[in-house]
């Protein structure tokens, strides 16, 4: 994959802006522009990126998106009835630009998903899109993909003080987080959501 610097210095003078009129857009310094065409910081955040995408008035998959490539792999449709999407063995997985995923510290595989037609999932609405990595287990507090008798489902997970999983969904706070129940098991993380626009 080609490295993200250049390709944001590329999409800067399409255009048409200076470094500085696109820091003002972002809301960054122009030297926090200069690093990372340059690619002295590797690492930039999703929602710096998405910005950024903003900014430079194009998709954030051109952004994202290796020179080499047209688009990104068709994402897979997300069912509520298991299995998870990317055990269909014609599954592609996405590699996302290095420091992509700053925060999340993500070194496994990685999936573009999407709800299926007539599907409703917590946290990801009709036509968004997700990139979820696969898990054996709750690793970390965020948002998971989870298996249960009830099928497949999204939710917030936490530790409790005790030990025990809590969850929590999109519509409940966090402070209604309630035990996650015994049958039921994080089989993907969320590593990054894309909305639909006017979302």
């Amino acid at each position: 994959m080609h490295a993200l610097g250049p390709r944001i210095k590329q999409l800067r003078i399409e255009a048409s802006l200076n470094k500085a009129a696109l820091a003002r857009k972002v809301g960054v310094s122009d030297v926090t522009i200069s690093y990372w065409e340059s690619g002295a910081i590797k690492q930039i955040g999703h929602e710096r990126l998405v910005a950024l995408a903003d900014a430079l008035g194009c998709p954030l998959r051109r952004l994202l998106e290796d020179d080499s490539a047209d688009l990104l792999p068709t994402p897979l449709y997300l069912r509520s009835q298991p299995p998870a999407p990317w055990h269909n063995p014609n599954a592609n997985r996405i590699t996302l630009p290095e420091g992509f995923l700053a925060d999340t510290n993500w070194r496994g595989e990685c999936y573009l998903v999407t709800p299926a037609p007539g599907e409703y999932f917590d946290y990801l609405g009709t036509g968004d899109l997700a990139a979820i990595g696969p898990i054996k287990g709750y690793d970390q507090p965020g948002r998971y993909l989870i298996e249960g008798e009830m099928g497949l489902f999204i939710g917030q997970l936490e530790r409790s003080q005790d030990g025990e999983l809590l969850y929590s969904s999109e519509r409940s706070a966090a402070s209604q987080a309630t035990p996650l129940q015994k049958n039921d098991q994080p089989v993907g993380r969320l590593l990054a959501r894309w909305r639909q626009e006017g979302n």
